[in-house]
């Protein structure tokens, strides 16, 4: 009796690992349905992504472009997201950076020591030169310039 239970427990643990018939069948009606799911995970990306909306926020109220450029007081340009653009800094706004760092600085009293240079992929800063401006932005690690930021906003005063 003792071995009966030993070769049924020998049975048990033994697997046939011979290949064998799947029940699964692919049907037209599971690759329609697949097809169907693709489609609209592909159109709901595309509506998302055209629906969402930038932070970056350009006003273009008071700006005009030309050789007759002319930006009136009051004029804010750019992003709304002060936790990126957390740093301040005012002054005139003029064109060169110094030692390839920025390509504008702000003027500011105090003298040259005082300048802060500055970059923007997101406002055109071109289009302030010579104006009493307020900026926000993000200061970045600099070898040369005293104080360099990347410009998220713009505020004419």
């Amino acid at each position: 009796m003792e071995e009966n239970k030993e070769e049924k427990q020998e049975q048990s643990l033994v697997h046939d690992f011979s290949p064998s018939k799947s029940n699964f069948k692919f049907s037209p009606k599971i690759a329609v349905i697949f097809v169907i799911i693709v489609i609209l995970g592909l159109g709901s990306g595309y509506m998302l992504s055209k629906n969402s909306s930038s932070n970056v926020k350009i006003s273009s109220s008071g700006v005009t472009t030309g050789s007759g450029s002319s930006v009136q007081k009051g004029t804010i340009v750019g992003s709304n997201d002060t936790s990126t653009f957390k740093d301040t800094a005012e002054g005139v706004l003029k064109q060169g950076g110094i030692d390839g760092e920025g390509e504008f600085h702000l003027e500011r009293s105090g003298g040259p020591s005082q300048n802060v240079y500055l970059t923007s992929s997101s406002v055109d800063l071109s289009k302030f030169l010579n104006k009493n401006i307020k900026v926000w932005g993000q200061t970045q690690k600099a070898q040369h310039a005293g104080w360099l930021m990347d410009v998220g906003r713009i505020e004419v005063l």
